[in-house]
């Protein structure tokens, strides 16, 4: 069995895993430290001896959320630029290619989380899937003066790993010319940021976007507000200065910007997110995706029927849901009507799961799938709907909680408190595991279980349902849909 493999940048050693051989740990990019601490990725550095790629790397610099997905400590370092290869052998065989982005705001998380495990992909499907991590927080986001990229370096980030994929994923059994990048939450809002950059193009082939589309980057004055805040926070004038700060004081300054941001930037917005920059991101994605960037490109992508319960939205009480929903709307009357109109009398917590999943989420997806379609882009819709079981049920179909069923990784370590059930849902796993293989594979999402799914249409909008018993429907909750017209 074939465990070294050549790189542009020299031999990998990997190692045998439950049937698929996993390369761990490789660099794509020099480490982002020193003088290239907010600086665009450099290339990664040349070697003449063996790298025991066997061993996942270290997560980007976070510090610990008090969410369920983030709450855990996770090992970090400034040199975090690695990715990981999971492929069913690295022969000369073409096989199609998933880069994965993992989410976390932008603030937490890494590629080597057990949830995002390649192993049934390339087993089953012969799918070669490599997940990555990238700078996040201030470090790939933050807006420094005199580092011009570095309000958008963590995506910057994403594109050095797919050069590196179209560079060297051949060796690994993979095809460069049958990519797709895939991500959940930031990391789809990733996904959407690079079809949007004209430096990707040829880089990727399909897209897949899951809770997350083409609205979530900030304003050059934002994000220059949020650097200057960040900047006084570490008592830096200069880049210089902000280069030679402790990793651990940077760390402390992002939460105190995050604490204080609804101070500068627009009510809601998390501070350290993408910008808009001259010569990479010229314009807010849904904006280019309506001028036809990426319309060429085949999309997977859909929302979770309540993704916002994971944030405790659906515990608001009647006597605050109004000023609570001002956070998103200026007249929350029409929204709650609306809401009303398509699931009846309602609980107030209720009403604010779906007015607050619509708006961060679902809409977002719509305007994407919309704007696509004007200029003959192809998207295939779903949404995901079965009920967790966790915590009497109060999760319901939360944010994230598609990933497992989608990589077919249910029953690994931290589903069990997603899913709330030791009867875990294995046909529905296979049926959307089955769906992302072919889209991965062919560009479309239709298998034998689900030989019909139009594409989204402005006429039809078609949507996949995936719950107990998955089926095709039309334009789900219309009324809702049709009250955020002409405002997200």
């Amino acid at each position: 069995m074939q465990l070294t493999v050549d790189t542009q940048q020299g031999p990998v050693e990997g190692r045998s895993r439950e049937g698929a051989i996993l390369f761990a740990g490789i660099p794509y990019a020099s480490p982002p430290v020193g003088i290239l601490r907010f600086a665009p990725p450099a290339l990664p550095v040349q070697r003449a001896n063996l790298l025991e790629a066997k061993e996942f790397g270290p997560a980007s610099p976070q510090l610990p959320g008090d969410g369920l997905t983030d709450s855990h400590e996770v090992n970090w370092n400034e040199d975090c630029l690695t990715l990981n290869i999971c492929t069913p052998s690295p022969d000369q065989t073409k096989r199609p290619v998933m880069v994965w982005i993992h989410g976390g705001a932008y603030r937490h998380g890494t590629g080597s989380i057990p949830w995002y495990d390649g192993t049934r992909f390339a087993k089953e499907s012969k799918i070669v899937t490599v997940t990555i991590n990238y700078r996040l927080g201030a470090l790939g986001f933050a807006k420094i003066p005199g580092a011009p990229t570095s309000g958008i370096n963590g995506i910057l980030d994403q594109i050095a790993a797919l050069k590196w994929v179209q560079d060297n994923i051949e060796n690994f059994g993979g095809d460069p010319n049958n990519v797709t990048i895939a991500g959940e939450s930031a990391g789809a809002f990733s996904v959407a940021t690079i079809m949007a950059m004209e430096e990707s193009s040829g880089l990727f082939h399909k897209a897949i976007a899951q809770s997350g589309a083409g609205h979530h980057v900030i304003s050059k004055q934002e994000a220059q507000s949020v650097g200057k805040m960040f900047m006084e926070k570490i008592s830096a004038t200069s880049l210089e200065e902000a280069q030679e700060q402790d990793v651990q004081k940077l760390l402390h300054a992002q939460k105190y910007v995050e604490d204080n941001a609804h101070k500068i930037i627009e009510k809601g917005q998390l501070p350290f997110y993408p910008s808009i920059t001259k010569g990479h991101l010229e314009n807010y994605p849904i904006t280019l995706f309506s001028e036809g960037a990426s319309s060429n490109i085949p999309v997977l992508t859909g929302t979770n029927t309540d993704e916002t319960t994971l944030w405790g939205t659906n515990q608001i009480p009647e006597s605050k849901l109004e000023k609570w929903l001002k956070n998103y709307v200026a007249n929350p009357e029409q929204f709650i009507s609306a809401v009303k109109e398509d699931r009846g009398d309602i609980s107030a917590g209720d009403i604010a799961l779906a007015i607050s999943t619509d708006h961060a989420f679902r809409i977002p997806a719509i305007r994407m799938a919309e704007a696509r379609a004007n200029h003959g882009g192809q998207t295939w819709m779903y949404e995901f709907d079965w009920k967790s079981k966790a915590f009497n049920g109060m999760l319901g179909s939360c944010h994230a909680l598609e990933i497992p069923f989608a990589f077919g990784t249910l029953g690994v370590n931290g589903t069990d408190v997603f899913l709330g059930t030791t009867e875990l849902p294995h046909e529905l796993e296979d049926t959307m595991h089955t769906s992302w293989a072919a889209f991965i594979t062919t560009g479309k999402p239709e298998t034998n279980r689900l030989s019909n799914w139009p594409i989204y249409s402005s006429k039809s909008r078609s949507v996949m349902r995936f719950a107990e018993n998955t089926e095709l429907i039309n334009d789900p909750w219309p009324s809702a849909r049709k009250s955020w017209e002409g405002i997200r």
